[in-house]
């Protein structure tokens, strides 16, 4: 799943690939997504290209290379009659927070439909897969309920959980792999060294580990080929917390 932004970016290079077979430069692409800087289309590429949607060559310019589409277009790449990047507007719906122990700030937001976790007979517990999440760069996440899946009590504690399906390798240090169902329990705070599901910039979600430094919040990934990523407190809203995971081989 992209976010809107993602996708425009990515139909917007596809478009001046196809016309004149050269990516587009970084202002182009920041004047057709109406993005105040470049910086916000550095993020945009890197998240589409750990995703797989995109390839950098190395030294050299303008080096970009889409490799595929999303399944929902069906491979293929902005139409005439597609409207354009900057006629769009991404909305994100997330999880509201609970309460929780550490003194980091949350979104408030739609409320997804969710089950309590305690059934008080022991019996199996259904709550909602809200999509997927990146262990990696930031995607989007918890837009709407896709399934349900059942679990046993023990895998959940107090309080109200949903599940997401993870997508990348940037946790795979701390036993998180790709096509894992992380199980979360929606809270608004954590403390240093939880696994949370943090909202950037009230638009791209990612699971990382959390870390303070100073007034800052670090989302720190569990796999050396990922940079740690040190916001201040206004740009990172904790969106739940990490409590189980669920595998199938």
């Amino acid at each position: 799943m992209l976010t809107r932004k993602q996708l425009e970016l990515l139909q917007f290079i596809q478009l001046k690939m196809n016309e004149g077979g050269v990516p587009p430069s970084f202002d182009e692409m920041k004047d057709a997504l109406d993005l105040k800087s470049k910086s916000g289309i550095h993020r945009l590429i890197t998240a589409l290209e750990e995703r797989g949607f995109l390839r950098r060559l190395p030294n050299r310019a303008r080096a970009i290379e889409v490799i595929r589409m999303p399944e929902s277009l069906g491979g293929a790449g902005m139409t005439a009659s597609a409207p354009p990047p900057e006629a769009r507007r991404f909305t994100p719906s997330v999880v509201e927070g609970g309460k929780g122990k550490a003194p980091v700030p949350a979104v408030a937001s739609a409320r997804p439909p969710t089950t309590r976790a305690t059934d008080g007979e022991g019996r199996a517990i259904t709550i909602p897969v809200m999509g997927r999440i990146a262990a990696g760069t930031p995607i989007a996440a918890i837009q709407e309920q896709s399934h349900s899946v059942t679990l046993s009590p023990d895998f959940l504690s107090g309080g109200e959980h949903y599940a997401l399906e993870v997508r990348g390798d940037s946790m795979v240090e701390a036993g998180i792999l790709d096509g894992d169902l992380v199980v979360i329990r929606k809270q608004d705070t954590a403390n240093t060294g939880d696994i949370i599901v943090a909202l950037i910039d009230d638009e791209e979600a990612t699971l990382k580990r959390l870390r303070r430094r100073g007034s800052s919040i670090a989302l720190e990934a569990a796999n050396p080929a990922y940079e740690t990523r040190v916001l201040g407190p206004d740009r990172v809203r904790i969106q739940g917390r990490l409590v189980s995971l669920v595998r199938r081989y």
